[in-house]
């Protein structure tokens, strides 16, 4: 209330989103504003805002989730509801639809990191009627998973570059350092230190281990063993896709290009080159699954990568189930989906899933640290009364371990892989 334009950097289970409807709530009561938009992922905006919303007495808000095609949309936002709900998604086009029109006095972006590219659309759209909006709230428990970089634009959507620069090129210059390839960007000695405090009137920071007593977490690596034949496979499209890379510059295209074809592989099926198709190369971590799912002592959560994952996992799994609706939400909370198969992108924000299992596996590994740390919080968080074990399907001697390990270490995975590559050179 005393800092109406801010960020609350939370962990995962700390109450992001009832604390700031809380305020959104007292604002109201003292005619501090007329209209708020909250814009976040999809599935946070259709279900979890809702939920909060009719979940928490003191929340006497009239609320609309503005979804549906543009038509619907647009009807949709002719309601008199004092709070608009809308995802990233369909942000630019809110911004084009309203124009000079735009009559949002507060914006809150949920899981904010969304808007950390200062290239992207929706924040190039953002930008057009920053000047409208009189206050802006983040909410977010990763606001820099990869780099400080991520910060800029973020800071810019509360101050408009009085904290951090104007543009993201004066920012970068100046606190960050480049290698001498000039792909990779590492804060200056010191920047940390002064970055943070440049923002820290702004921003509010809160550990869960300083404020929740969390159940325990139990992390194992289930170590998966590839055939002769199918380390010979491997190899040979690793060793094939080195040496292309080996003949110029690693860039951060190339190295995305080769990190998922080895993941690909590891899990068991590789895309054909410039074709939607795929062809199944082993089933080693399928066999491994139903082992973990035949000994499990609950319902277990599956994270996959590709689409043909959850294609052979359905195959293999009838009994899995998809996130499709609000109900499935529901449902798995009720202890009522034994295998739920989800999507890190999809999953990974602002659903709470802790009352309905406390097993993840990590099918295919994500290169996304914030992602990984995101999903595995969908678990692990206040409200989870079982310890929580986190499987890691890992097949040996591969990219499998290069990722967990720079999961781990909280690196950018993209930055180890070029590495490992620049010094194989």
């Amino acid at each position: 209330m005393e800092h109406r334009s801010c960020a609350l950097i939370l962990d995962l289970g700390l109450g992001k989103t009832v604390t700031a409807a809380t305020a959104i709530s007292d604002q109201f009561d003292h005619d501090m504003v007329r209209k708020v938009l909250i814009i976040g992922p999809k599935r946070v905006v259709q279900h979890t805002w809702p939920s909060e919303f009719e979940k928490w007495d003191h929340l006497n808000l009239t609320y609309q989730v503005i979804q549906g095609n543009p038509k619907q949309r647009e009807k949709l936002l002719a309601g008199d509801e004092q709070v608009h709900m809308i995802n990233f998604e369909n942000l630019t086009w809110l911004v084009n639809h309203l124009g000079k029109n735009w009559n949002y006095d507060l914006v809150l972006f949920d899981e904010s990191s969304r808007m950390k590219s200062p290239g992207a659309k929706r924040f190039r759209a953002f930008r057009k009627v920053r000047r409208y909006v009189n206050n802006v709230i983040l909410l977010t428990g990763t606001p820099a998973s990869q780099s400080l970089l991520d910060l800029w634009s973020q800071i810019w959507l509360i101050d408009m570059g009085v904290r951090l620069g104007r543009t993201y090129t004066a920012f970068r210059d100046r606190w960050f350092a480049t290698d001498q390839w000039g792909h990779t960007w590492y804060p200056k000695l010191g920047s940390d230190d002064e970055i943070q405090m440049r923002i820290s009137d702004i921003a509010i920071s809160m550990s869960a281990k300083d404020y929740l007593q969390l159940p325990d977490r139990v992390d194992v690596i289930d170590r998966v063993t590839l055939s002769r034949n199918q380390m010979r496979g491997y190899k040979k499209l690793e060793q094939e896709l080195y040496l292309n890379l080996t003949d110029g510059e690693v860039t951060a295209v190339n190295a995305a290009v080769l990190a998922g074809k080895c993941l690909q592989y590891t899990s068991g099926a590789l895309y054909h080159d410039e074709k939607d198709s795929w062809e199944e190369v082993h089933r080693e971590k399928i066999n491994a699954l139903d082992e973990i799912i035949q000994s499990a002592d609950g319902p277990v959560l599956v994270a996959y990568n590709f689409r043909s994952d959850l294609e052979r996992l359905k195959t293999a799994f009838p009994e899995g189930r998809t996130i499709d609706s609000d109900e499935v939400i529901d449902e798995w909370n009720r202890g009522e989906v034994p295998l739920l198969l989800v999507h890190p992108a999809s999953a990974g924000h602002g659903l709470n899933l802790q009352h309905g299992g406390h097993r993840i596996v990590w099918f295919s590994l994500t290169w996304s640290l914030e992602l990984y740390l995101q999903l595995n919080g969908r678990l692990h968080r206040q409200g989870q009364l079982k310890p929580v074990t986190i499987h890691h399907l890992v097949a040996e001697k591969t990219i499998d371990t290069l990722v967990l390990n720079a999961l781990s270490n909280k690196r950018s995975v993209q930055d180890s892989l070029i590495e490992s590559i620049r010094s194989t050179k």
